[in-house]
């Protein structure tokens, strides 16, 4: 059978197939430094352990009906009573199995921690990013918004608009932390966008006719990736304090089974004046870990951004096993 294909045919097939060759070639190089770039994060220690710690609450969300003696808000048990066989933390005043509202309350903290931080992450790339490229009135504009938000103390506007869409779900949690959590780090992201917009593979990107958007998000964005899951990880450690501090306030949904729910409706029952410490203990200890664990993480996250933090690393356990 005689070839029918045109030149211009044959050179578009020929394109293609070294497009597809090069792509397969990219994938595994990617796995590779994903590889190598978790390896730094675990071989920090402090990272090791909040990654470790991190992993344990993960899975006690995610299998709660399997881990939890009985349901989360499954109540008509002896009421205030102490820890026992059936019950290994007692019971609340209304009759509820503390360890399983334990196990069922790292469900909110975690998707919290995880849907706001990754938002406020997004909103803040976006801005920080865009902020830090683009220069005249524009820029000026979003630099007056940003700071403004940075003005504004956190706490009290979360609490203000908590407060207005009162017994909103968490959705409404969620949407509140995203709203007063992007500030900080959009202004982080700009600094080093700055400082990247005059590097030659962004000038010789504007030479060849790359639009603004292009170069923003495909020239600069994959150089702060480091960055980038750090201001998550910041993100979300806040996302998971001011969840359960607007719910221990009342200004959360009290009927959901929560970390902050636990500890608001212990302090409505007077727990200490009962001698049931273990509510407020409980909760408390939990939600310090979890955020204990995203903190530790981020020492092995400035490890992959700083090579003098992994050289400093070396150095140490080289003197030790010396």
């Amino acid at each position: 059978m005689t070839n029918t294909r045109t030149p211009n045919e044959t050179v578009a097939v020929r394109t293609r197939d070294e497009q597809q060759q090069y792509n397969d070639q990219q994938a595994p190089s990617k796995l590779r430094s994903a590889g190598r770039q978790f390896g730094v994060v675990w071989s920090n220690t402090k990272a090791r352990i909040g990654l470790c710690i991190l992993g344990t609450f993960v899975l006690i969300a995610l299998f709660a009906p399997l881990l939890a003696p009985y349901g989360g808000s499954q109540n008509g048990f002896a009421r205030n009573a102490d820890a026992s066989w059936a019950h290994w933390m007692g019971t609340t005043a209304a009759g509820e199995d503390v360890l399983s509202q334990l196990i069922y309350g790292a469900r909110v903290s975690v998707l919290v921690g995880a849907v706001a931080g990754l938002l406020s992450t997004l909103v803040a790339v976006a801005i920080g990013l865009s902020w830090g490229y683009i220069r005249g009135w524009v820029a000026e504009v979003i630099g007056f918004i940003v700071n403004l938000f940075l003005v504004i103390p956190g706490l009290p506007l979360m609490i203000v608009i908590a407060a207005y869409l009162q017994n909103g779900g968490i959705a409404v949690i969620i949407a509140v932390i995203v709203v007063t959590g992007w500030a900080w780090g959009a202004r982080v992201l700009r600094s080093q966008t700055q400082s990247l917009r005059s590097r030659d593979f962004v000038t010789a990107a504007q030479f060849s006719g790359d639009g603004a958007t292009r170069i923003v998000f495909r020239e600069i964005l994959p150089n702060m990736t480091s960055l980038i899951v750090g201001s998550f990880f910041g993100a979300a450690t806040s996302a998971i304090l001011a969840e359960a501090g607007l719910e221990f306030l009342g200004l959360g949904d009290s009927s959901i089974v929560s970390w902050g729910t636990i500890l608001y409706w212990a302090q409505n029952s007077n727990a200490l004046l009962t001698g049931q410490w273990i509510l407020l203990f409980a909760p408390g200890l939990c939600i310090a870990l979890l955020a204990m664990s995203l903190t530790l993480i981020n020492f092995g996250v400035d490890a992959v951004s700083n090579p003098r933090l992994r050289e400093g690393a070396r150095r140490k356990r080289k003197e030790v096993t010396a």
